[in-house]
């Protein structure tokens, strides 16, 4: 084993600390190529609230690995009740990461309200929920539910996909 592999040994927060850098950096990087007109009246502007976090992303990151690297390390949490030699449930893992996936690939082409009810009707099967009917019938108004809430809400709109003039 290297010296560098025995020196970084029981640090895995570094990687945490790794994942944080660069999502900061993505973000503010993302945030850079926003082009926005510029307003006299509103000085703040869309790109504010993005640099802010990437900023601090990238902040936590830092303190993260310099503290790593000075000895600290996170404390198991007294209160939880995980057996961590017992492998993971990978029939439940699975089928939810599968949900997500399958939310991501139908959202731009089936729209939101059909891609939710598959995320949010896939993720309660997958940690199994056996009530078809209900559940489906709660992720459809879910997705109905939050389609309308960023639209009339925030004046966000989602992508409609296939329901496009229905909704």
């Amino acid at each position: 084993m290297s010296s560098l592999a025995t020196g970084l040994k029981g640090r895995a927060e570094l990687g945490v600390a790794l994942l944080l850098g660069v999502v900061g950096v993505l973000v503010f990087l993302d945030a850079n190529g926003l082009v926005t007109p510029y307003s006299q009246s509103d000085p703040v502007g869309p790109k504010t609230v993005p640099f802010i976090v990437s900023g601090l992303l990238i902040v936590c990151a830092v303190l993260l690995a310099i503290n790593v690297l000075r000895g600290g390390k996170g404390e198991a949490e007294g209160g939880e009740d995980v057996d961590l030699a017992h492998p993971a449930d990978w029939k439940t893992v699975l089928p939810l990461a599968g949900a997500f996936i399958l939310n991501i690939l139908l959202i731009d082409w089936a729209g939101w309200v059909i891609s939710g009810t598959v995320l949010f009707w896939g993720s309660v099967l997958a940690l199994g929920s056996r009530r078809y009917i209900r559940d489906g019938l709660i992720s459809v108004a879910l997705s109905l539910l939050t389609f309308y809430g960023f639209y009339l809400g925030l004046g966000i709109a989602l992508p409609a996909g296939l329901l496009e003039g229905i909704l």
